[in-house]
């Protein structure tokens, strides 16, 4: 289920009644940028003319007027200007589907509004190249842009930027199948929409919700929420939106069986659409129609309607050739106009060039006149430095009586100056550590915006569980990760449930960024690829981690990577599969805590033989305990100045067994802190307890 866009016929119907509409503006601009001079206007103008012919559909046109409109700008050093062009050749770019290109005007557009500080237009640049990450998959540089973007937004109060933020964020935890923040985000959207009382807004969020509820199968809710959607649509006459939920409305009653009402809304979908004249959209639900009569054993109605999707493709492709020839001619109408507004520039570029010489003419005779100044100017210096010369005399012993005076008066200033100095200095430190300070709580924000929430793990875990997370700085190297993983196509169940303990190089800031690149790399493994075992996964993680840290032509090897181990539960076998690097795993069964090995190399560049990572799977059975750790915990000193050891801290996870597991967690929260007293916390603790 998905929001349509426009389709490429409906544009083209419009492009056709409106086109001499267009002309026209197109023509007015034109007409003001022949007479226009040189300056600030011709910049506007010119980007005017390029967001028409980007309406138009003529991008190479478009390109041409944004960089005249940015060459001008930057002759005149017109940033508002040069910012405007920049990001409108990004937007040109995008529509081309160029997106390298448009990415790259794009950081030149936000660096320009970040020099003269301009917020507003510093959050459209950032949105911008926000969704090109999510676009390209890099989930964790979007979610960054995003939240720089939200920042800004919030500071300047714009809840309508706001929305469309948060609505941009559900996004991306749906791409990442983290279904519970998406629907967080867009509920905040929804609640500040209707604060602003913004109906479409309203609508199209209860649109995005009724589609999560499509991703995690509950079609009562999906129903609920696209049926709010119509409701508000209907009350506001938007044709296009109810098209498209008649639509997923349907789709959703012939996935559900309830093919009556699958035809029924199907129809109205289609009489939506040709009232609309979306074409495309058209075609895609007249297959859908076609494929319900064909489920019901409708054979002959099924074929009519395929013979419709098929005659509504044929036209669509017929208009799209109708639609180039529109482009070509109006190509074409634009040459002639600027062949004539060329010709008016060479005429006006002949004036300037007479004025420029007469100005020269003045120029030199002003010069002329200020030389025979100087000559004179020279001989009443010479009889005026002979009367200095002996006024010199007069004031150096007059000095000479002063100077220990001066002296004495020069100490006590430079000693004030030095304290004022000092001062200064004490305060720029102080800004320097809250900037920085402030900048690393950020990072915090983004970096606990990519770890698994609380309420995602409790729906899909379906078992007792505990997460102790201590990070020893504001940012943490080490990190947890979890993801249901639905059955493969055929087969029934829950699926498997992944949950990985993992513990990067180094901790703080430097951490904190393998963290968040060894989360993209697991999301990436696991719901992009499908790799399903954790073995493979951690194979495949450590190849990615390697290539991004050891790029070709790289002068230096990195040995970076992380500890971890890797669990996937399969409640329906009762099978744990998991893997494990360096660290290893506990299980605890009828009071016994039985220690099972891990891989002794890190998931990252090994300088010795880097070998596949064994394959695990313990049959479980209800009542066991399995724990996981990184190496935090057992690493800590205490006020004796000793480490605590694994021996002792397994000896405490058998004191503790028998308790509920938010009691256990309690328990080991207290014990460390009360082990380590005063001393400082030596690293990131990261415990996970799962009782079956």
């Amino acid at each position: 289920m998905k929001k349509f866009l426009l389709p490429a016929a409906l544009y083209l119907g419009f492009l056709t009644f409106s086109c001499f509409s267009q002309n026209r503006k197109i023509d007015s601009l034109l007409t003001l940028l022949k007479t226009d001079k040189a300056d600030t206007n011709k910049v506007i103008h010119a980007n005017n003319l390029s967001i028409e012919f980007l309406h138009t559909g003529l991008y190479d046109t478009a390109l041409c007027y944004g960089n005249v409109a940015l060459q001008i700008a930057q002759r005149l050093n017109f940033k508002k200007g040069s910012a405007s062009s920049l990001d409108l050749i990004g937007l040109v770019y995008w529509n081309k589907a160029d997106y390298p290109k448009a990415i790259d005007y794009y950081f030149k557009a936000l660096k320009l509004n970040e020099e003269t500080g301009n917020k507003n237009l510093q959050t459209e640049n950032l949105i911008h190249i926000g969704t090109f990450f999510s676009k390209v998959g890099d989930y964790p540089k979007a979610l960054n842009y995003y939240f720089k973007a939200l920042k800004i937004a919030e500071q300047l109060k714009n809840k309508n930027i706001v929305v469309r933020l948060f609505g941009n964020l559900g996004v991306v935890c749906r791409k990442q199948g983290d279904y519970v923040k998406a629907l967080a985000y867009y509920l905040k959207a929804l609640k500040l929409a209707e604060e602003l009382e913004n109906k479409n807004n309203i609508a199209t969020i209860f649109l995005n919700i009724g589609n999560i509820y499509i991703d995690q199968s509950d079609y009562v809710k999906a129903l609920d929420f696209y049926f709010k959607s119509l409701k508000i649509d209907e009350e506001l006459g938007n044709k296009n939106e109810i098209s498209i939920l008649f639509s997923n409305i349907g789709s959703l009653y012939t996935k559900t069986g309830k093919f009556k009402e699958a035809e029924l809304y199907l129809k109205r979908a289609i009489t939506m659409y040709k009232s609309v004249g979306s074409l495309d959209c058209l075609e895609e639900v007249e297959t859908e129609l076609s494929k319900l009569y064909d489920t019901i054993g409708q054979p002959k109605l099924a074929l009519i309607h395929y013979k419709k999707a098929m005659a509504l493709k044929d036209t669509i492709f017929s208009q799209e050739n109708k639609k180039q020839l529109v482009r070509k001619e109006m190509n074409y109408e634009f040459d002639k106009k600027e062949a004539v507004t060329k010709a008016e520039n060479d005429k006006q570029q002949a004036v300037a060039e007479e004025k420029n010489r007469q100005q020269k003419i003045v120029i030199w005779s002003v010069a002329f006149g200020l030389l025979l100044v100087l000559v004179f100017a020279g001989f009443i210096f010479r009889s005026l430095r002979a009367v200095r010369r002996q006024k010199n005399i007069i004031e150096a012993q007059k000095n000479e009586v002063t100077k220990q005076k001066d002296i004495a008066d020069s100490q006590r200033i430079i000693a004030v100056e030095l304290r004022e100095i000092s001062e200064k200095q004490k305060h720029i430190v102080e800004e320097k550590q809250k900037e920085i300070l402030d900048s690393i709580t950020y990072a915090r924000r983004i970096q606990t915006a990519l770890l698994t929430s609380d309420e995602y793990i409790k729906n899909n875990l379906q078992a007792e569980y505990f997460i102790l997370f201590k990070p020893k700085d504001i940012v943490s190297g080490d990190f947890y990760w979890a993801l249901r993983n639905p059955p493969p196509s055929g087969e029934t169940g829950r699926g498997l449930f992944y949950i990985a303990t993992a513990d990067c190089t180094g901790h703080g800031v430097p951490g904190a960024f393998m963290s968040m690149l060894n989360i993209s790399y697991l999301n990436e493994n696991v719901i992009e690829r499908g790799i399903r075992l954790p073995h493979d996964i951690l194979n495949a993680q450590r190849t990615e981690i390697i290539k991004a840290l050891n790029p070709p032509g790289s002068t230096e090897v990195s040995k970076d990577g992380m500890d971890c181990i890797l669990c996937a539960y399969d409640f329906d076998k009762m099978l744990l599969h998991f893997a494990a690097a360096n660290n290893p795993l506990w299980l605890v069964r009828n009071s016994e805590l039985i220690e099972y090995k891990a891989d002794k190399m890190p998931v990252g560049k090994y300088m010795e033989d880097m070998l596949p990572f064994t394959p695990h799977t313990i049959e479980l059975r209800k009542g066991d305990i399995i724990y996981t750790s990184t190496d935090g915990f057992a690493d800590q000193f205490g006020a004796n100045g000793k480490k605590m050891m694994k021996k002792t801290f397994k000896e405490e996870l058998l004191k503790i067994q028998y308790q509920p597991m938010a009691e256990q967690k309690e328990y080991l929260n207290k014990f460390f802190e009360n082990w380590k007293g005063k001393a400082e916390q030596v690293d990131d603790v990261c415990v996970i307890g799962v009782r079956v």
